[in-house]
């Protein structure tokens, strides 16, 4: 038995199974996080990955030009700098919370894992991505 199907049935079929497709990309793209990891866990093969992190904030130090702050967090596996840039702590700052509030405080972040001097860091991109426990 041979079936036919038309040009425009296979058409049909086709722009169907894109969108459904493209539907189940969109609503599973909000509810993915980057995996949380420890810091004793992190290494210069995870350079550029996004991750989680959760810890307490122990000391907070600002560049000498004031164009960056610099959190050391603990999640008592190792410590770990997390580096904040001017314009993301600019608009932390407009959301009533100062960088120097989070001494001290259990904190969630995400952020991309880079190396500094030989050290591993994290950069905070997104002021949305740091969370007050």
């Amino acid at each position: 038995m041979v079936f036919i199907v038309e040009d425009e049935k296979i058409f049909k079929i086709v722009i169907f199974m894109a969108l459904v497709g493209l539907i189940g990309m969109i609503v599973s793209a909000g509810s993915i996080t980057p995996r949380e990891v420890k810091i004793k866990e992190i290494d210069k093969g995870m350079i550029d990955e996004e991750v989680t992190v959760t810890g307490f904030v122990e000391d907070i130090k600002n560049s000498k030009t004031g164009k960056a702050s610099f959190i050391t967090l603990n999640d008592g596996t190792g410590k770990i700098t997390i580096v904040i840039f001017e314009s993301v702590k600019n608009e932390i700052e407009r959301s009533d919370l100062s960088i120097e509030m989070l001494k001290y405080r259990k904190i969630k972040i995400i952020g991309k894992i880079a190396e500094y001097k030989g050290s591993m860091e994290i950069i905070l991109e997104e002021p949305q991505n740091l969370k007050i426990l």
